[in-house]
């Protein structure tokens, strides 16, 4: 394991002690972080969870949450990445080809419902919707487009927890943002604020530990080259500890 990967691992296992929750399954989660690599140092996009919730209040976060069913249902300008794809469909339960879209589209939905920002490409062509959320991409002409989103890292909420999920984190370039919708972000919406920060800056806010590990993760990445098919840091527990896997 590299220096990097050590450090991380034992950061995150220094957050494992007190826990004693009863043992629940993790739900299928997806994230994006949005990068904006215009200007010398690479930016990224973090919200601020609002005080009042139960589940990391005040945080700092990239935009995203639970898959949802109407996920598998919308349409989008292109299919993953073959390399990507294949990374999504291991070590899951059930693997498809379908479930591995339903990840990447779930992380664009919900980086809409929580920044109004609309991922994809304009399309010339009505919009096909599902429904729900799906709607607000149809009206503005939208249509996800996911060759060119990147699969960055994985996490599984240890046991003990009050709530698990089973992570998939996403990166795309901001050139990506399609369109927006105003007066989504407020006092009184799930993110209070959303700020672009070098990404040793964001590593500095206030935020959940795996967050700060996938930026440096999302560094190294970059670093590498930021290409389909590097190798994808995979946080899981082994043998009742914290380990770092590659897919």
């Amino acid at each position: 394991m590299s220096d990097l990967a050590e450090r991380l691992v034992e950061r995150l296992a220094k957050t494992d002690h007190g826990r004693e929750f009863p043992t629940v399954r993790p739900r299928d989660a997806a994230t994006m972080i949005i990068i904006d690599r215009a200007g010398a140092a690479p930016k990224v996009l973090l919200g601020r969870r609002h005080a009042s919730h139960k589940f990391m209040p005040g945080k700092f976060v990239f935009p995203g949450g639970r898959v949802e069913p109407l996920d598998r249902r919308m349409h989008s300008a292109s299919p993953i990445d073959p390399a990507v794809e294949t990374q999504l469909m291991q070590r899951t339960q059930r693997p498809s080809p379908g479930r591995a879209r339903a990840f990447m589209l779930a992380a664009i939905r919900e980086t809409f419902e929580e920044t109004g920002l609309l991922i994809g490409a304009a399309s010339q062509a009505p919009v096909r919707s599902p429904g729900g959320p799906w709607d607000a991409f149809a009206a503005a002409g939208v249509i996800p487009d996911l060759a060119n989103i990147h699969f960055v890292a994985r996490a599984i909420t240890p046991p003990g927890r009050s709530k698990r999920f089973d992570t998939r984190f996403f990166a795309v370039d901001a050139g990506a943002i399609a369109a927006r919708k105003d007066g989504v972000v407020g006092p009184d919406t799930e993110l209070t604020e959303l700020v672009w920060l070098p990404i040793a800056e964001a590593s500095r806010l206030d935020m959940p530990v795996i967050t700060t590990a996938v930026l440096e993760e999302l560094s190294a990445r970059i670093a590498a080259g930021f290409a389909h098919g590097l190798p994808v840091p995979f946080y899981c527990m082994v043998n009742r500890r914290r380990a770092r896997e590659l897919l």
